[in-house]
């Protein structure tokens, strides 16, 4: 039936797009209704109860109840909130929130832990997690009014994780957000997606890449694709190796989204362009993180994201000329009080998260509604010499350096070098092309001054390479940053992620120590 996205879209979708409209004036209303809400639901949990949610609940006005809540709730890390975690983990109730929790988002761990395991309580599997995903389509057909993703009963091609093999009591699961996302998918939602949980779910990245593309290839009808950038172009290129195609839309001539999110897409959007040669292909970047869903683009003219304030998290916003990770009294704004411009830290509160530390730092470029750009990590950056470089800043520089030299780029990270032997001090980058420049040189030097543009503070430490030398540029062997993956991480996997930018010299030196034996 071809008019079913335009009806799914008049009969489902239209209350919600309602909904978001309303962020244009009723953000305060709406992100009060979200803090009420989360502390009268864990009023009575062990957490509410030692941190006074009910004192803070019969404060007066919202800003004074908003205000008690600061005072009273410190802010957490991972490592602060793990003892409460970990009692969860074991199966305890009522501790952070009602109930048992019974799914962990396992991801990359802290300095003191290997893994660290964020909980997914119903609430926030259905409220946060779930309608995320929905929220995505919602605006994707807010914002394309041609779309035919629905038609002929389209699917959706969802590149997920897996599980772990670890064993925990009350039937109680840890491993990749989007393995519990699949496990819990509504059955009219699994008839819209492909592949089956089986394969989807398979632990083993190389034989799950073989089945999958196995799985898909033929289906002559999927409309949507949804992952992370770096992996969901070894799925698009495994394919068109096994059906011999040029290109993707000889494999999916129906195909009109990628839902993409995890990383900055700036680096792979020439190669999206080159295997997906479609007008009518769209590119809609999400928000979505272990501990929750947080923004949509909601405009092909404008890459920032749209915050989503409505689905049962309260947010928080730390200035970055404020942070200090060892102080838990740092001074955190609500979202009413932000400023334009400025590089916050993200602090939310969730179903099973209170005053979480994310480590993800955002600036804002709008209010009413509130849209934004992720600058990076609160650790992902290098400032060792004053030059505060920022992720955004190294995927900008990156997209015009590979623009202006016809090269693409597929994985990079990068560290401060300091001063020795006579040397000057620099940065040292890692960079795995995808199609390498003609002049490797050329390249690291153009790259430098792209830097130097989209940051004034490395300009200012470059001038006349009084502070800082130009950069130095490693580049590595095609499928070198997949084996640091096996060998340092134990993991590939589409939901597992390259480090961009460290003020340590540790994931360089490991890369550097993988090339070697690389080559």
């Amino acid at each position: 039936m071809k008019v079913i996205t335009e009806i799914a879209n008049d009969l489902v979708f239209k209350r919600r797009q309602d909904e978001i409209l309303r962020y244009s004036y009723k953000t305060k209303e709406l992100q009060h209704a979200q803090f009420r809400w989360l502390l009268n639901k864990a009023k009575n949990t062990e957490f509410g109860e030692q941190h006074y949610f009910d004192l803070i609940l019969g404060q007066g006005k919202r800003r004074q109840q908003e205000d008690a809540f600061r005072r009273l709730v410190p802010l957490s890390t991972y490592d602060q909130l793990k003892p409460w975690i970990e009692r969860m983990l074991y199966g305890e109730e009522d501790i952070l929130w009602p109930g048992l929790c019974k799914w962990f988002a396992k991801s990359s761990g802290t300095t003191s832990d290997k893994s660290k395991y964020i909980p997914i309580t119903n609430d926030a599997l259905r409220y946060t997690h779930m309608r995320g995903g929905t929220d995505s389509v919602v605006i994707y057909l807010m914002i394309n009014p041609h779309a035919t993703m629905l038609d002929n009963m389209g699917k959706g091609l969802i590149l997920g994780g897996s599980f772990s093999d670890e064993v925990f009591p009350k039937g109680i699961k840890a491993g990749d957000l989007s393995a519990t996302l699949i496990k819990n998918v509504s059955p009219v939602v699994n008839k819209m997606r492909v592949p089956n949980k089986k394969i989807a779910l398979m632990q083993e990245w190389e034989a799950k890449l073989d089945a999958l593309t196995d799985a898909v290839m033929d289906d002559k009808n999927i409309t949507s694709i949804s992952g992370v950038p770096s992996w969901m172009l070894g799925v698009l290129e495994k394919v068109l190796e096994k059906k011999g195609a040029k290109d993707i839309t000889e494999v999916w001539p129906n195909l009109e989204v990628f839902f993409h999110g995890g990383i900055a897409f700036g680096p792979y959007r020439e190669r999206y362009k080159k295997l997906i040669p479609s007008e009518k292909m769209h590119y809609l970047e999400t928000y979505n993180a272990s501990e929750g869903f947080f923004g949509i683009q909601s405009s092909w003219y404008d890459q920032s994201l749209q915050l989503i304030v409505d689905n049962k998290i309260y947010y928080e916003f730390i200035p970055m000329s404020e942070y200090d990770e060892s102080n838990n009294k740092m001074k955190a704004i609500p979202l009413r009080d932000i400023e334009l411009g400025v590089n916050y830290a993200m602090v939310i509160s969730t179903p099973g998260l209170w005053r979480y530390i994310i480590g993800d730092t955002v600036k804002f470029t709008q209010k009413d509604p509130f849209k934004f750009v992720i600058t990076g990590r609160t650790k992902a950056f290098i400032n060792a010499f004053g030059e505060e470089l920022m992720v955004s800043n190294a995927d900008e520089a990156l997209s015009r350096t590979c623009a202006e030299m016809n090269c693409q780029v597929a994985e990079y990270t990068a560290a401060p070098t300091f001063a020795k032997d006579g040397k000057k001090a620099h940065h040292t980058w890692i960079i795995e092309f995808a199609k390498s420049p003609k002049d490797v040189n050329a390249f690291a030097e153009l790259l430098d001054k792209n830097l130097q543009s989209v940051n004034s503070d490395y300009e200012a430490k470059r001038y006349k390479d009084i502070f800082l030398d130009r950069l130095e540029l490693i580049q590595s062997p095609r499928g070198c940053f997949e084996e640091w993956l096996r060998v340092k991480k134990g993991k590939l996997g589409g939901q597992v992620k390259i480090p961009r930018l460290s003020n340590s010299r540790q994931y360089l030196e490991e890369m550097m120590e993988t090339i070697r034996h690389y080559r």
